[in-house]
């Protein structure tokens, strides 16, 4: 499948995947994030039922800190 990821195509050999497993694949392991699929917020609580499929539109955005 092919996805849009912060305005960048990535292609996964899966048809779908959860959010959670995108995130393991891509090695983003930074806990502050917020995630948006289509447009649409996902909470950290349904990273694991959140399924992206083939064309999707997935922005991710680290959020930091500081003085």
């Amino acid at each position: 499948m092919k996805i849009l990821l912060n305005n960048r195509e990535e292609e996964f050999i899966e048809e779908s995947i959860s959010v959670n497993e995108m995130l393991i694949q891509k090695k983003f392991s930074f806990k502050m994030r917020i995630i948006k699929l289509n447009g649409t917020l996902i909470s950290k609580e349904k990273y694991d039922i959140t399924i992206i499929h083939d064309g999707d539109d997935v922005q991710m955005l680290y959020l930091m800190s500081g003085g």
